[in-house]
């Protein structure tokens, strides 16, 4: 489903992404977990091309992608890519002066190039999923923290992505407005959606992950279930990280 080979990222001279090797599969879970600065979120930025990785190759689906010196993707290419990812940012990043309808429907009519009429349906439906079809005429200001984060994963399910990717989603929010969304997510991952998940929340992760990634320095320390990362990890860098998240 997903195959990263050696992937490497730089801003000037800080190197953060230090030769990342990692494979999704189809269908499952998979959170990624370390201390700020470890190059979570820059990975997730790479696989969905807001950041352009250095070096090294990235294939999602049918769609690969080669990064070196003298090699960079077209703009056709990235759109392509793009269309394969769906991105849930921490900030909600809604459009203020649109309302929640057509903050779902804009990508599917912009980019994707579909009829106002089969857009708006689309997303009605996905508000229903998401528990928000009676806020469907309700502006981003008019909604709590959790339900703008919920109109802006019903945004990122509109084009019908192969992966979902969650960058610290409930970071902003208070444990109750945390809650449904994490919901939410719960739903879907039991769905089947492909999705893989940045975040400090070790409850969800233990619920949902199929599997855990374990940051630190820009490269991934270790890998395994969650009984096997969570739990029963000889690692010491992953137990003091642990012993910091639970205090």
């Amino acid at each position: 489903m997903i195959n990263i080979q050696n992937l490497h990222k730089s801003f000037g001279d800080n190197e953060i992404l230090k030769g990342i090797d990692l494979q999704i599969v189809r269908g499952e879970a998979t959170i990624i977990i370390g201390p700020s600065g470890s190059g979570k979120t820059t990975l997730l930025r790479c696989m969905n091309l807001l950041e352009l990785p250095n070096k090294g190759i990235i294939k999602i689906g049918d769609n690969e992608l080669v990064f070196g010196e003298n090699k960079n993707p077209t703009d056709k290419e990235v759109i392509s890519m793009r269309k394969n990812t769906g991105m849930v940012f921490q900030g909600f990043h809604l459009f203020p002066h649109m309302n929640v309808v057509e903050n779902i429907m804009e990508g599917l009519v912009t980019v994707l190039k579909q009829s106002k009429k089969a857009a708006r349906d689309k997303a009605l439906k996905l508000l229903d999923k998401v528990g928000l079809l009676d806020k469907c005429n309700s502006y981003p200001h008019e909604l709590s923290g959790g339900q703008q984060q919920r109109v802006a994963i019903a945004r990122a399910m509109a084009i019908e992505p192969s992966v979902l990717l969650f960058d610290e989603p409930t970071s902003a929010l208070d444990p109750e407005l945390e809650a449904e969304v994490l919901k939410v997510m719960k739903e879907l991952s039991l769905e089947g959606m492909t999705m893989v998940v940045v975040t400090h929340n070790m409850n969800f992760a233990r619920e949902v992950a199929d599997n855990i990634i374990f940051m630190d320095n820009g490269v991934i320390v270790d890998r395994g279930t969650p009984k096997q990362l969570l739990s029963n990890t000889t690692n010491p860098r992953i137990k003091q990280f642990l012993n910091l998240v639970s205090d």
